[in-house]
């Protein structure tokens, strides 16, 4: 029976709560959701079959872009945008915004709903595993919907919408992204399977801010990302 559900992206975040849900339920007892929503960098759902493939769980797509099809988040297909350079502190401080061009309107909010939706179909008692931290929320600006306000809030909505039966479990949404890859190297996270730059290619660009974000991690662990190697 399932009792866990990760909501599965094919990034670094979602790859160790995916760890993290198979070291706790066991690999038979997990599913993982990925959602297209019409992301520029959708190679990142060839990363999210892989991971999910390395686990041995059940795995799940869902498409929701027609949601967005109006909306010029530059990490959209449809985004007339530019996608910008440099860390999310950055684009904050020179847009003079709390919101940087590449968040997506409520995609989060969305995700988790649709995840709980599907999810209450599987089992009895659901943990629905999602990879927020505490990077990309910035303070509550950059990602509003990476906060620990929107979460606990989310998390309120989705036990009383489901009659109990799920909760989320954001283990690093008062962690870094330094943290996760920790987590993750001691877990043994195929890192070399994950992709977290927003920009299209087989390679990283490097310069978009989730890649920063992601070198300065392992970084910080004394480690080469293993995705470049």
């Amino acid at each position: 029976m399932i009792t866990a559900v990760v909501l599965l992206s094919g990034g670094l975040d979602s790859a160790t709560c995916l760890a993290m849900a198979v070291d706790k339920h066991g690999s038979e007892n997990v599913a993982a959701l990925s959602i297209f929503y019409g992301q520029r960098h959708a190679e990142e759902l060839n990363a999210a079959r892989a991971v999910a493939k390395f686990y041995n769980v059940a795995h799940y797509e869902l498409d929701a872009s027609e949601i967005f099809r109006n909306s010029n988040s530059a990490l959209l297909n449809t985004s007339t945008d530019a996608l910008e350079k440099g860390s999310y502190a950055a684009q904050i401080e020179k847009n003079n915004s709390p919101r940087v061009a590449t968040y997506v309107p409520f995609r989060n909010g969305l995700m988790i709903s649709m995840a709980a939706s599907f999810a209450d179909s599987l089992g009895d008692e659901i943990e629905l595993f999602v990879g927020m931290h505490a990077d990309d929320a910035k303070g509550n600006t950059a990602y509003a919907d990476c906060s620990t306000p929107f979460v606990a809030a989310m998390n309120a909505a989705v036990k009383i919408g489901t009659y109990g039966k799920i909760r989320l479990n954001a283990p690093f949404l008062c962690q870094t992204k330094a943290d996760v890859v920790k987590v993750g190297l001691a877990l043994g996270v195929p890192y070399h399977l994950t992709r977290s730059c927003y920009e299209r290619g087989d390679k990283p660009c490097g310069k978009c801010a989730t890649c920063i974000d992601r070198a300065r991690a392992f970084e910080l662990n004394g480690v080469k990302d293993p995705a470049l190697s």
